[in-house]
């Protein structure tokens, strides 16, 4: 597989191999800092970021490369140059590009027309290299062995809940997602598609709208901000509305397994989706999973430039 554009497109396989490798660049984040000595990388983002463009910085750097910021306004695509175009100018100059945008279907498409790896940062539907981060954080707290646990995510049906379905697929878990019914529930392509790997995995995907019907009994509770990058401010009252009995409450945690802990993707907005008193709390891991942001892209770029990531076909 030369890129990893969609979280759905990894195999149980890959997702092993990436976690294994940046568990030791957990442990040793220079010791394959010649693989991308005197390479470098792309990193093209037109959305703003904390975690990932650190994280893809720092992963390039520890890995030998140079990496090469680009923002949105900074190449011609702003000014009309197609993607197919940009993509081949970019292949030319540097060894894989990672990128952080709105649409999907960007992303694909440079896959498409790049002749090197292309690394999904986030998309409005997809967040595989999260998700990678969140499952090694989740290893290493409970072990390989998940069985009897149950993953729950809570909140807004966004890009984040695509993933979380879509990996707990692949891993073969027990994963629940709630949310409102209507306009901020999953995507129904979503859950088709994380139901198709769910059959050939063993894994459990639940859909729901109770939040504490999901939270009973979970090893993971896990949130997301509830206005999203590129949601339109005329929403906010009426989003905000409908997602308050999501809200992650100390009460809602109570619900949860005695050795439960609680994630975030960040940047979280205590008071809104979470109370402080719970990201800030002892069950709270949100700081462990935010260093594996560098080690997953870390592990990804190497076993991607090594042509190691082999796909679910």
């Amino acid at each position: 597989m030369k890129d990893l554009l969609r979280t759905e497109h990894l195999s149980r396989n890959d997702v092993e191999l990436i976690l294994d490798t940046a568990a030791q660049f957990a442990k040793s984040p220079l010791r394959s800092k010649d693989a991308l000595a005197n390479q470098t990388v792309a990193i093209y983002m037109t959305k703003s970021s904390t975690r990932t463009r650190l994280a893809s910085e720092t992963a390039v750097a520890h890995l030998g490369g140079t990496p090469i910021f680009l923002r949105g306004d900074d190449l011609q695509i702003g000014r009309g140059e197609t993607i197919s175009d940009t993509a081949k100018i970019i292949s030319g100059f540097a060894s894989a590009l990672i990128v952080r945008t709105f649409a999907q279907s960007d992303v694909d498409e440079l896959g498409a027309h790049s002749t090197i790896p292309v690394l999904n940062g986030l998309t409005d539907t997809d967040h595989p290299t999260q998700l990678l981060a969140d499952w090694l954080t989740i290893r290493e707290v409970f072990g390989e062995d998940i069985s009897g646990r149950k993953f729950t995510y809570v909140g807004d049906g966004n890009n984040m809940s695509h993933a979380w379905l879509t990996m707990g697929a692949i891993m073969g878990a027990h994963v629940v997602v709630a949310t409102p019914p209507g306009k901020w529930a999953p995507q129904e392509s979503a859950v088709k598609s994380a139901k198709e790997i769910a059959s050939k995995t063993g894994a459990t995907i639940e859909v729901l709208t109770d939040p504490e019907a999901a939270a009973n009994g979970a090893s993971v509770l896990y949130t997301d901000v509830w206005m999203s990058m590129g949601d339109p401010e005329e929403v906010r009252a009426e989003k905000l509305n409908a997602l308050a009995p999501y809200a992650i409450t100390k009460n809602l945690m109570s619900l949860t397994a005695p050795d439960s802990i609680f994630m975030h993707c960040l940047p979280a907005h205590r008071g809104e989706e979470v109370a402080a008193e719970v990201i800030d709390g002892p069950k709270s891991v949100i700081w462990r999973e935010a260093y594996h942001r560098r080690t997953t892209i870390q592990a990804i770029l190497y076993h991607l430039i090594r042509g190691e990531i082999k796909g679910n076909h």
